[in-house]
């Protein structure tokens, strides 16, 4: 259900691991497909100075888990400042039945360092698009691409994040949609909404539908909300338009707790 699906990366980017500079954050999320939970998930954050840390658990839920009853767990580390994310490293067990995967993702000096996957992919067809190692500088793990330092609402659309989950690299550029306010427990007040362009680089299939879909055809809409007065921002709400149909990112909690 969740690794090297066509839009894997894409939901893994959306379902914030959210982030303050000071103290620890909680948030909790679904991800709903025409109205039925598919997906929880809950992260914890914790911060110390400029270095962060993210702990996450992801589960399929509802019907979803009739077809595939997925539970995960991620940590992400490194270090954010008023520019820029610098992530360390980033882990994701998942297990769907009996079957066990991993994703260990290491980085040095902005750098992929190292990425290890298990089981082991299966060989690549003729027609894969490989990845070069240019590809892999000043890219984002799932987890860091969903923290965006920025000094106001209005820079927080305007930037592209190179994603990289441990075999797809893609670009996800971000523009202004529109302003305005929410309310969930445990925020109340200004988000700003960003329309998302998903378009791969390396590390995929090419001709794959699903992909095609999301960079010709999908309509992909991310609304953040400021964390505090840190000057980081992060997905509060989003929808994602799929072959199957929209899917759709909502923060149930979305609070400080200390």
């Amino acid at each position: 259900m969740f690794r090297h699906s066509p839009f894997l990366a894409l939901l893994a980017a959306l379902v914030p691991a959210t982030a303050a500079h000071a103290g620890t954050f909680h948030g909790e999320y679904t991800v709903s497909y025409l109205g039925l939970t598919v997906v929880r998930a809950s992260f914890a954050s914790q911060y110390d100075g400029d270095t962060y840390r993210i702990d996450g658990r992801v589960a399929a839920a509802g019907l979803a888990r009739l077809f595939d009853d997925t539970t995960g767990t991620m940590q992400a580390v490194g270090k954010v400042t008023q520019k820029r994310v610098v992530p360390q490293s980033f882990r994701a067990d998942y297990t769907s039945g009996k079957k066990a995967s991993m994703l260990d993702i290491r980085f040095a000096d902005g750098v992929v360092a190292s990425t290890k996957v298990l089981p082991p992919p299966k060989p690549h067809p003729q027609d894969w698009v490989g990845i070069d190692l240019a590809d892999l500088k000043g890219v984002l793990d799932p987890s860091a691409a969903t923290i965006l330092p920025a000094p106001d609402l209005d820079s927080v659309c305007n930037r592209t994040v190179k994603l990289y989950d441990g075999e797809m690299r893609a670009d996800m550029t971000l523009s202004l949609a529109s302003k305005g306010e929410i309310s969930v427990p445990g925020y109340k007040g200004p988000t700003v909404t960003c329309q998302m362009q998903f378009e791969p680089v390396s590390g995929y299939r090419k001709g794959r539908k699903g992909l095609q879909y999301l960079r010709t055809k999908s309509r992909i809409l991310v609304t953040f909300a400021p964390l505090g007065q840190t000057g980081v921002y992060a997905p509060i709400h989003a929808t994602v338009g799929t072959q199957i149909g929209t899917l759709t990112v909502t923060a149930r909690r979305f609070e400080t707790t200390q």
